[in-house]
């Protein structure tokens, strides 16, 4: 999953990597946490962040999770390119000497367009995983609703009786 993220923000090159490892490896977990807290996915995940553990390995050929995978690794690309946009905007300067000009202003600018797809993206396949795979009928028939009421009192059908009969 780190060679996913790595593609998303760009970190590519094995020989001078902006990002360790170690710090794609504890942003996926971080970002495996925040999405459970919205998402109910096929399987039940173990986050551990302090010992950088989760249970079972959505990578696993026997129970891979494609969706899992995808979403976290866009969160997690959210999450650091976020901070790299924190951090960028201390070094927005722009100076002017006569002729010459330096212009640094346009590092954030091209960030926040990055980090905007990226969390575009990521929200759209989240509402498109939370509608996918949903109980039908479930967001409907609710414990208050005239449907429901109808089948917890025993009223089955019109012979049976109901609100209506006189």
């Amino acid at each position: 999953m780190g060679l996913i993220v790595r593609h998303l923000i760009n970190d590519v090159d094995p020989d001078s990597y902006k990002f360790s490892d170690h710090r794609i490896e504890t942003t996926l977990l971080v970002a495996a946490q925040l999405c459970q807290m919205n998402i109910d996915f096929t399987n039940t995940y173990t986050v551990n962040v302090e010992s950088c553990e989760l249970s079972p390995d959505p990578t696993e050929a026997d129970s891979k999770d494609d969706a899992f995978i995808t979403l976290i690794c866009l969160r997690a690309a959210c999450i650091i390119i976020g901070s790299e946009i924190r951090s960028e905007s201390g070094n927005a300067i722009s100076i002017k000497d006569g002729p010459s000009a330096i212009d640094l202003r346009g590092v954030t600018q091209t960030l926040a367009v990055l980090y905007k797809d990226l969390c575009e993206k990521y929200e759209h396949l989240s509402l498109e995983y939370r509608a996918g795979n949903s109980v039908a009928g479930q967001s409907i028939l609710g414990p208050y609703s005239p449907a429901s009421d109808n089948v917890t009192r025993g009223h089955m059908g019109h012979r049976a009786g109901g609100y209506f009969d006189y």
